[in-house]
């Protein structure tokens, strides 16, 4: 069976005519209007049963409880699947599932069965309004938000879902056992680990092992990120893809320099490449063959391609055609990839946790061998570690995960007591019988959230499989021909989830009462000056030019609101520094500047302020204000 569930402003049918021998007779032949409901288009497939009538209950009544509302509509829809039952073993499993749902939905309507219906519908635009099951365990996504749906959009809509690849579904069949690694290396049946209660990584193992994505609430971070100007959806583009205003495109901007300078004093060799690949290159074939994809695919010029969900693929393509000798290894080629792109499952696009259009940095070193691979993945355990701490990003706010084959653990169990020591808490591992990724390991952290669900941040991994699928070579010592194992680390993950753990982490500090907070580097405006009257706007522009000829981004509310109201708002943008400027200030050389952090106002000298702010900002890059400095010239973003 398959439901494709709309959260529906409204939906209005009108039946026209027969279009089975077995259509239902002595129906309501006029339009019929049906308002703030869900609509489950239902097609019955062959080889479904009185159990699948079951599941298909289960998974309505999470929907509509989630999304509390207790009004739907069965429409009996044959264009979701080419494997259909008979007609009449349908409609009997549509009037068992209209019968059951009674019992346990308030209002529960039916559209006639075996009827040629004109429909239209209009689908509301949040991300949990479209949500498409079969029954059979098996998900795929599914597109379209804000839009008013006629018939043949709907067709083409089932059309453009894409079932989930072979290779995935192998994926999910893999076997694999967990354990807790403890910081001396030692490996603990996961069953056997005693957790403390409620705590971070109990919430992390579970949000792992039941390897349930989806969201069922909206986390914290939508609506700050709503709230302070920094990003939204698109309605008007595909789910997961995202507008950032000036503040988002501010912050996201200096998150990527920050780590670009970072993978390059490591030693990066920054390139570019495409964004798109021929699914018939040989290479390309023998992935997708290989591994799972939930790419987007688009034709051109007759060539069926695809956008990239990594920079692997250019950057493996890029290095087949250098020379390479022994003496240039380990080779660390890096791009920024503004964007990549994956199908993720439309019931799992929140915010920024996850997407389908992100800005992925990503760095491959190509290696020798496993014991060169294994020395530079220390030296990018480091790096990521370090990348995180440049955003506050600590250790005990994230939780790790390791994963590799029970080979590789036997023969290298000294290498993965070394990773175990450098992070110093108990890590979550999964361990594979027999290896069916291209990896033999893989390390990721992890920022899981306040309502438990988990994104990964940095990570890496030991590729013994893809120097030999694009044909990359260099030449050893003795002259031979060998292919290279390369490590695949994005030492930050996103930037995007830069940017949703920053606001998480600041959510779950606001619920303990204290200030949220930026760091200071991040801050789109990092002193804000407000002139409580109009005669001491040119002190303000004085005390402005200053701070902004120091590389501090400073702005001025000229605004004619009244004091109180200025300085709340201030407030409520985090900004760390305020400068009320009255007669006192003007004719002084102190200011009186209210710290967001302490929460106090100090007097200060000009001089101090920037070298406390050039103290904290030290070795961070730097961007000027990407909007007028004075308030009363900025557009009100309408959040």
């Amino acid at each position: 069976m398959r439901l494709l569930q709309l959260h529906a402003e409204f939906m209005e049918y009108e039946p026209v005519e027969e279009e089975l021998n077995d259509a239902e007779k002595d129906i309501l032949k006029s339009k019929t209007r049906l308002e703030s409901l869900i609509v489950v288009f239902v097609s019955v497939e062959k080889g479904d049963n009185k159990i699948i009538i079951e599941k298909a209950i289960e998974e309505i009544k999470n929907y509509t409880e989630n999304l509390k509302v207790n009004r739907i509509l069965i429409y009996p829809y044959s264009h979701l699947s080419s494997y259909l039952a008979s007609p009449k073993f349908a409609f009997d499993i549509i009037k068992e599932l209209e019968t059951k749902l009674r019992k346990i939905i308030n209002e529960v309507n039916r559209a006639p069965f075996g009827w040629t219906k004109g429909f239209n519908i209009k689908v509301k635009g949040h991300p949990l309004a479209e949500n498409f099951k079969v029954i059979s365990d098996m998900q795929f996504p599914i597109k379209g938000k804000d839009k008013i749906f006629q018939k043949e959009d709907l067709n083409q809509l089932v059309r453009d879902t894409e079932p989930i690849s072979s290779a995935l579904k192998s994926e999910e069949r893999q076997q694999s056992v967990w354990f807790i690694l403890d910081t001396n290396g030692v490996l603990t049946p996961l069953e056997e680990f005693k957790s403390e209660k409620n705590s971070n990584l109990k919430r992390f193992v579970e949000y792992e092992t039941s390897k349930r994505r989806s969201a069922d609430e909206q986390p914290p971070h939508v609506g700050l990120m709503k709230k302070m100007a920094i990003a939204d959806y698109e309605p008007a583009s595909d789910a997961g893809n995202m507008r950032y205003y000036p503040k988002g495109r501010l912050m996201k901007s200096l998150i990527e320099q920050f780590v670009t300078n970072n993978v390059l004093e490591y030693g990066g060799i920054e390139v570019e490449t495409p964004i798109m690949y021929d699914t018939k290159h040989p290479s390309m074939e023998s992935y997708f063959n290989r591994f799972p994809a939930r790419q987007y695919n688009i034709v051109s010029d007759n060539k069926q391609l695809f956008l990239r969900f990594a920079a692997c693929f250019g950057q493996f393509l890029m290095a087949k055609d250098f020379h390479i000798t022994y003496k240039h290894l380990p080779l660390k080629l890096y791009e920024l990839t503004r964007y990549s792109f994956r199908r993720e499952k439309s019931g799992e696009l929140v915010g920024l946790r996850r997407l389908r259009a992100f800005s992925m940095p990503d760095c491959h070193a190509f290696c020798r061998d496993l014991e060169q691979a294994k020395d530079e993945c220390l030296k990018r355990f480091d790096l990521s570690l370090n990348v995180l701490n440049g955003f506050d990003i600590k250790i005990e706010d994230i939780e790790m995960a390791m994963r590799f084959t029970e080979t590789f653990y036997n023969e290298n169990k000294e290498f993965v007591a070394q990773i175990s020591q450098k992070f110093g808490k108990p890590i979550l591992v999964e361990m594979w019988k027999d290896r069916f990724f291209y990896f033999i390991l893989k390390w990721e952290f992890n920022y899981v959230d306040s309502l438990g669900k988990a994104a990964a941040l940095s990570t890496d991994q030991i590729d013994v499989e893809n120097g030999k699928r694009y044909n990359i070579e260099y030449i050893d010592e003795q002259g031979k021909r060998q292919n290279p194992i390369i490590l695949h680390n994005s030492p930050s993950g996103a930037i995007e989830r830069i940017i949703y753990t920053l606001l998480e982490k600041a959510a779950k500090i606001k619920q303990k009462g204290q200030r949220p907070q930026f760091p200071i580097w991040l801050s789109h405006t990092q002193v804000r000056i407000i002139p409580i009257r109009n005669e001491h706007l040119r002190f303000a522009e004085n005390i402005e030019n200053i701070l902004s000829q120091s590389h501090i981004r400073t702005d001025i509310d000229d605004r004619t609101e009244s004091l109180n109201k200025r300085i709340r708002e201030a407030e409520t943008e985090w900004i760390p520094f305020i400068l009320v400027i009255g007669d006192k200030e003007a004719d002084s050389t102190t200011l009186v500047i209210r710290d967001r952090r302490t929460g106090k106002q100090i007097a200060s000298k000009i001089e101090e302020l920037i070298e406390s702010v050039r103290k904290e900002t030290r070795d961070k890059p730097f961007m000027p204000l990407n909007l007028p400095k004075y308030l009363s010239k900025r557009p009100q973003i309408m959040v």
